[in-house]
């Protein structure tokens, strides 16, 4: 797959598009067993990023993985994901436990190119991926029930390209899109059994370790 990280908005916009040529939103050929959480965090010059691997759907974690390098690419909506990839997949190569199925601090398709962060990583990668943000990036939706497991259609552009799910009963929704490699309704379960709180388990395990890992790095500078 085309691993080259762009110097500029031109190249990351080809990028894009070839990225986007190889997407594929298509029904997992297995049960899941192990699954991660990915997250980053920005520092000043630097990316943290880390990978939280889970047994499914015990919630049992297996392993965790973190990278840091100074951030290149510069802050631009819509190419977020430039930012910070190549920490996210420095830090994923370093798996021992190829996770099947990576749930991502972020957007799937529910983008304005259609190429969020589990998107990009998804295809890139080769793995079955999920997006879930706190906040809405595109689209409109109407708000759904207030109990644990309703959720309501992101429309985007005429087409549903993600869900706002209640992952707890009273508790604002999450927005779940496909990445890659898997379907909106296993997204939607899957984020639904991984979630105690809010903020389905991988992930929120992933920020906590990012959000470790920055202080411990703010107090030996």
């Amino acid at each position: 797959m085309y691993f080259k990280w762009p110097e500029s908005i031109s190249e990351a916009r080809e990028i894009q598009r070839r990225l986007r040529a190889s997407l594929k939103i298509k029904r997992l050929p297995f049960k899941p067993k192990i699954i991660a959480g990915a997250d980053s965090i920005f520092t000043k010059n630097h990316t943290i990023s880390v990978v939280v691997v889970l047994r499914y759907p015990s919630m049992q974690v297996v392993e965790e993985a973190h990278h840091m390098a100074k951030t290149v690419f510069p802050y631009v909506p819509g190419y977020l994901s430039f930012r910070e990839g190549p920490t996210l997949v420095s830090a994923i190569r370093k798996l021992k436990h190829p996770p099947d199925v990576i749930l991502f601090d972020g957007q799937g398709i529910a983008h304005p190119k259609g190429l969020g962060i589990a998107t990009h990583l998804g295809v890139l990668l080769g793995i079955p991926s999920i997006g879930c943000a706190k906040s809405r990036l595109v689209g409109s939706y109407e708000m759904p029930d207030e109990n644990r497991g309703s959720w309501s259609p992101l429309i985007f552009e005429g087409k549903t390209v993600g869900a706002v799910l209640r992952t707890r009963t009273g508790v604002k929704p999450v927005f779940v899109s496909p990445g890659h490699l898997i379907t909106l309704k296993e997204a939607i379960e899957i984020v639904l059994k991984c979630s105690r709180y809010r903020i389905p388990e991988p992930i929120r395990l992933a920020d906590r370790l990012t959000r470790k890992l920055k202080a411990s790095l703010s107090s030996t500078s």
